[in-house]
Order: structure tokens, then C-alpha cells, then sequence
């Protein structure tokens, strides 16, 4: 009987012991969740405050008008301030090519140490809707140490990861700031990244941002179906937007300081699928470039330059850091043997439909 009865106290108290430490798991929990949603808002100003130096709040003057009135209540290209995100300390800096389709022919910019400089528009990149400029610098107003963010690498980036929207717009002197996600990676061909943070006319040509203030890409309106040079601004502050990483575009930036447009995003010419014997890329079907410069059914695609391809996604994602015209080194291993294929990409049969108009000079 005692037996019994001292199991039974020893079953009790560990009965209790338990739920006491369950309710203090759960007050654990909510104490989290309590310090993580008072503090997210000052994380959330502290990644906005870091990535402000870089920014240049841009003035455009004249220009043609290419849309009479406002789409859906929003407004016509050149309209208020826009904003850039610098990317060297010596003045130049991208925006989004959707704020300059008016052809400005007067355009100033604001840095962040206050002064105001004329900039001049270069190149755009139209299969990323961005563009390039870069500062005048004069003897009397010298451009030099310009702050410029740290770029994250976009396979560093993850879905589900804070994303915050910071930029000028509507003539306010303090940025816009709208948090969101990672919604989506290797949008648009491998070019791009979506957040639900809204991206609108107030941030267009700003920075999209990590938790830490680093830049993940520059907001754009983008719609990846239709080539007009303003599509995908009809889903502005829809939970629909995007932003392109910077990171890795050292060879299309050269291009835009020449003054060059690209519209043709770069086209191998291959159909491939994972390759289940080894890493890489296995050819089912080849044409276009890839077969004029000798790639073969059933060969695997192991490296573009010097990146290693493990799958669909790596390849993608290579291609993208080149356009049209462009020339690169295809590793293919073939049977038992590697071998490297210079080929010269092409134009995608598709983007001849598209007609993009050139800025006017």
C-alpha cells in the first residue's frame, strides 16, 4: 500500500514538475516573440539608416512625355524624385531604366554629404530594367569616396529572409521604407529576385536590403512576359515585386559605362536535365549557338567559365551574367573526357519579337 501511494506522489509530482516547465517553455516563447516583434522595427530602421549613403536622390528636367496622364493612380516617369543606388566610390551609380523612358536631357543628383551634381545617363540593360550613370566631376566639386553598400551574392540569398524596400519618391526628403520577404529566387530568367516589400514609383531605382543593411538588388518594375519598358509597373505595391542583384555583374556594367543598350538576355541553345551519374548538366537536345560551336546530344555541361553547373538552376543562373554577342567557355565532359567549347550566345528566338525603343542622343 505504501508502495502504491509513494508511486503515485512521485507520478503526481513529476505530472506537475512537467506542466510547470511546459508553461515556462510557452513564457519562454512568448517573451521571444514579444522582444522579436518590439525589436524589428528598430532592425528594420538600422538596415534602412546603413544603406542611405548610398543612395542618390535624382532631379530630371524635360524630356518627351511617353504616357499622357497616370496608370492607375500612379505617376508619369520623371515626375518627383527617383532614386540610385551607387556602386563606386567614383561616381557611378544604377537606377531603374523605368526613370528616365522621358529622355531627360537635365539630370542632378543628390548625395548623401548634401551637395547637388548633374549626372549623365550611360548604358541600360533593358532584360533587367536598370540603367547606369555616373557623376560629373569637376575641379570645384570633385567626386570621389562616394560610400557604396556591401552587394550580397544572390545564391546567398534565401526565401523566407527579411527584405526591406528603401528609396525616394513623391519629392520627400526621407526615404521610403517597406519591409517584406524573399518570395521567390531566380525570377525572370536568373536575373532577378521577388519580395512582397512593396516595390512602387516612391522606391523604383532604390535598394532592396538584408536584415543587416546590405544591398540584395535595385527595385525595378519588371514583368517577365512582356517587353514594354514599363511592364510590370501595373503591380506596383501588389506583394508582387522585384529587384535585381548586382552582385556578379561586373561584365554587363562595362558594357553600359560604353554607352551600350542591351535588350537580348544571352541564349545557348540547349535542353537539358540533371545529370544523375555526376554533377552537371546532361544535353538532350541542342541547337542554335550551342550546336554551331559543336556541343552535342549527350554531352554534360560541368563549368561556363570558370563556375561550376551542378544542375538547371546553375546554369541559369551563369547565363544570365551574360547577354547577346557575348562569348564564353563551355566545359563539356563528353564520355570519359572534358573539353572546353568557346561559344558565341545568341539572340533567344523569342526576343526578336520584342521592340524596345533606344534612348535618343
Amino acid at each position: 500500500m505504501k508502495t502504491k501511494i509513494t508511486h503515485l506522489l512521485v507520478t503526481l509530482f513529476f505530472l506537475f514538475t512537467g506542466a510547470v516547465g511546459v508553461a515556462q517553455d510557452n513564457q519562454e516563447e512568448k517573451l521571444k516573440l514579444l522582444r522579436g516583434t518590439l525589436l524589428s522595427p528598430k532592425a528594420f530602421r538600422a538596415a534602412a539608416k546603413k544603406i542611405e549613403p548610398a543612395l542618390v536622390k535624382i532631379d530630371s528636367f524635360g524630356g518627351i512625355s511617353t504616357v499622357a496622364g497616370r496608370i492607375g493612380g500612379i505617376r508619369k516617369q520623371g515626375e518627383g524624385n527617383t532614386t540610385g543606388v551607387m556602386i563606386s566610390p567614383d561616381g557611378y551609380f544604377v537606377s531603374s531604366s523605368f526613370n528616365f523612358v522621358n529622355q531627360p536631357p537635365v539630370i542632378t543628383v543628390v548625395t548623401s554629404d548634401g551637395k547637388r551634381r548633374v549626372a549623365d545617363l550611360l548604358g541600360r540593360d533593358e532584360t533587367r530594367r536598370i540603367c547606369l550613370l555616373k557623376i560629373r566631376s569637376t575641379k570645384e566639386n570633385p567626386v570621389k569616396d562616394m560610400p557604396v553598400p556591401t552587394f550580397v551574392d544572390p545564391k546567398d540569398v534565401k526565401v523566407g529572409q527579411y527584405a526591406i524596400s528603401v528609396g525616394y519618391g513623391y519629392g520627400d526628403d526621407t526615404a521610403a521604407v517597406s519591409q517584406g520577404i524573399i518570395s521567390a529566387n531566380n525570377r525572370a530568367g536568373g536575373r532577378a529576385i521577388q519580395t512582397d516589400a512593396n516595390i512602387s514609383p516612391a522606391n523604383y531605382g532604390g535598394a532592396l536590403v538584408d536584415i543587416r543593411g546590405r544591398l540584395l538588388g535595385v527595385c525595378v518594375p519588371l514583368n517577365p512576359r512582356a517587353p514594354s519598358v514599363t511592364a510590370g509597373v501595373e503591380w506596383y505595391d501588389s506583394g508582387i515585386g522585384f529587384a535585381i542583384p548586382l552582385h556578379g555583374l561586373e561584365g554587363i556594367i562595362e558594357k553600359l559605362k560604353d554607352k551600350k543598350t542591351v535588350i537580348s538576355p544571352a541564349y545557348l541553345g540547349v535542353q537539358g536535365q540533371f545529370s544523375v551519374v555526376n554533377v552537371g548538366v546532361k544535353i538532350k537536345k541542342v541547337l542554335g549557338p550551342a550546336k554551331a560551336a559543336g556541343i552535342k546530344k549527350g554531352d554534360v555541361i560541368v563549368a561556363i567559365g570558370d563556375k561550376i553547373i551542378r544542375d538547371m538552376t546553375d546554369l541559369r543562373f551563369a547565363l544570365s551574367r551574360n547577354v547577346a554577342g557575348d562569348t564564353i567557355s563551355v566545359t563539356v565532359r563528353r564520355k570519359e573526357e572534358e573539353q572546353k567549347i568557346e561559344v558565341k550566345l545568341g539572340k533567344a528566338p523569342s526576343s526578336s519579337k520584342k521592340k524596345i525603343e533606344p534612348f535618343k542622343r
